[in-house]
């Protein structure tokens, strides 16, 4: 079992920069982070990849049923949805093949009800910049079952709407800037 939360990423446009910000601002032994970034299938490899060397953690890509480790950060194949299944006394990868959810998949909201239901108090949610609304009604169930939420504000979101939409919804505890979310996720992920 985790001695501490894990980590779960929603982003869509803007994301991939976004994403490179906040990943290179993990320490090497960071919790795991599991990432849905709306993004073409065939894009998804080559982004991990490039991620993975530039960040002192692993960065690649989810494939089923794989166990959930530290210091890595996992990011949903484009044309599957990521959720977190139990496994024992730790976390494993499922993907799926459902119909989108919100016009995607990979859905944010996917991944963020999972969190919910499987983690609970154990998840810190992070909404970066993206167009829409995917994610925020779950980043409410995910409030809901006692994680922590943040959300990238306005001035570093290169689109504000999903942040925007989880703030409305009264799903984010802190709106910080982009260079900041990090610092913080790794905080709140120390707490018990």
């Amino acid at each position: 079992m985790f001695d501490r939360r894990l980590i779960v990423v929603g982003s869509s446009t803007g994301g991939t920069e976004a994403l490179r910000v906040f990943l290179s601002r993990m320490p090497v032994d960071a919790p795991p982070i599991l990432i849905t970034q709306h993004m073409p299938e065939s894009f998804v490899p080559s982004f991990a990849a490039r991620l993975d060397g530039l960040c002192a953690l692993r960065v690649k890509v989810a494939e089923q049923d794989e166990e959930i480790s530290g210091g890595t950060a996992y990011i949903s194949p484009g044309g599957a949805h990521l959720q977190i299944a139990k496994y024992g006394t730790g976390y494993r990868v499922a993907l799926n093949y459902d119909p989108p959810v919100n016009f995607h998949r990979p859905s944010v909201e996917v991944l963020f009800k999972s969190a919910a239901k499987v983690l609970g108090a154990r998840a810190v949610g992070v909404m970066l910049t993206g167009m829409g609304k995917d994610g925020a009604a779950a980043m409410m169930e995910m409030k809901q079952a006692g994680a922590i939420n943040l959300a990238q504000d306005e001035k570093s979101c290169v689109v504000f709407g999903m942040p925007r939409a989880a703030i409305e919804l009264g799903a984010v505890d802190e709106v910080l800037s982009l260079e900041k979310i990090a610092e913080r996720a790794i905080i709140h992920s120390r707490e018990s």
